[in-house]
């Protein structure tokens, strides 16, 4: 007697796999009971610290190493931040200047020697993925939210840096992160308030936004970041985030990306609010995002939670989705975390080295200004 769809797969595993496509955040600088419970029931993929997690580096890092105490040993967490340099940076003992400062330059060792000392500062801080660099073209000047978080405004000099970005910050044991993808540099509106359209033509499109998350994918990141955009061309009717044609179509299938994919923040107001929460990961999973992010709110932590198990109940594709994500995200731990190099000492975060050459970037790139 064949079985049922539903009875081939316990809900135990299905939790497992729906708290595996989670990185959350947290209220504060140390972990409460309440956090600490959803941890543990949840098992998420990892988490992400913002500004009002830290105090010091030596407090950031043992934050980190409770974070990672909490998961289960065979799925070791993610340990995320946002730590680009410029108005974007978790933690300020160095003022890394902002992307744009060494785009100016147009000096690829310049951008490697920046990547490699902000990538020893980050892991030194327990940190194991970084949500940088931005792969977005800075070609709106009205853009309230990328400007001189971009490398610039040449779709061919942004890819340049981009790939070299990458390669320096992987060769020294943290995972990089592209982002946004398909690209937020022609937008003049912030996702972080409300939903922008980028209304380009395909060969724009093509010339432009996609020629720097090419050359990340032949870099060979590792995590690749959503847009919360609506770009017509690709698709009329939703976010990059959430379709399929975007991340599927381009993403997977003209650009070759086989890692994994995180979504943009999930509390962001391009999103929060206009969707409904199952209808985003619905479609997301079945747009092939891997990973979603939840920057503070428990309660949407435990509601995407729940959300996510019921998905995979309901229909053996997001059974099939949730597999093939924890496969890519099992790829990324094997790839990064087995015979990764040594963790630098908290001590190398803040050194007079690392301040002396973030401001020599800045007096040769300028402080961001194109």
């Amino acid at each position: 007697m064949a079985m049922a769809y539903g009875e081939q797969t316990s809900l135990s595993e299905r939790k497992r796999r729906a708290g595996q496509r989670l990185v959350v955040g947290l209220a504060g600088p140390s972990v409460d009971p309440a956090f600490r419970a959803f941890v543990e029931a949840a098992s998420p993929a990892g988490f992400i610290l913002f500004k009002r997690n830290v105090e010091e580096p030596t407090q950031v890092r043992e934050l980190n190493r409770e974070l990672a105490s909490l998961v289960r040993p065979d799925s070791p967490a993610l340990l995320s931040v946002d730590q680009e340099g410029g108005r974007v940076q978790r933690v300020r003992e160095v003022a890394w200047p902002p992307l744009r400062s060494v785009g100016n330059m147009d000096h690829l060792p310049s951008t490697e020697q920046f990547a490699r000392a902000l990538a020893d500062e980050v892991r030194a801080l327990g940190f194991n993925l970084n949500y940088a660099p931005v792969a977005d073209v800075d070609s709106n000047p009205a853009n309230p939210v990328i400007g001189d978080r971009s490398f610039g405004r040449d779709p061919e000099m942004v890819a340049r840096h981009v790939a070299a970005y990458v390669r320096a910050t992987q060769s020294r044991g943290l995972i990089a992160c592209a982002k946004h993808f398909p690209g937020h540099g022609d937008t003049s509106v912030d996702s972080h308030l409300d939903l922008p359209v980028v209304e380009k033509e395909w060969p724009d499109l093509v010339r432009t936004e996609l020629v720097p998350f090419q050359a990340a994918v032949a870099a060979g990141v590792g995590v690749v970041m959503t847009a919360h955009v609506v770009f017509p061309e690709f698709d009329e009717e939703i976010p990059a985030t959430m379709s399929r044609r975007i991340l599927h179509g381009l993403l997977r299938e003209r650009l070759g990306y086989r890692g994994v994919v995180i979504s943009d923040d999930l509390e962001m107001k391009a999103v929060r609010g206009r969707y409904a929460l199952e209808q985003q990961l619905d479609l997301a999973c079945r747009a092939t995002v891997d990973l979603f992010c939840i920057s503070e709110s428990l309660d949407l932590c435990w509601e995407a939670f729940e959300t996510l198990v019921r998905l995979q109940e309901g229909d053996k594709a997001h059974d099939d989705a949730a597999i093939d994500s924890l496969a890519r995200l099992r790829t990324l731990r094997e790839r990064f975390f087995l015979d990764a190099p040594p963790v630098p000492p908290v001590s190398l975060v803040g050194t007079l080295e690392h301040k002396t050459l973030a401001a020599a970037l800045r007096a040769r790139g300028g402080d961001g200004e194109a």
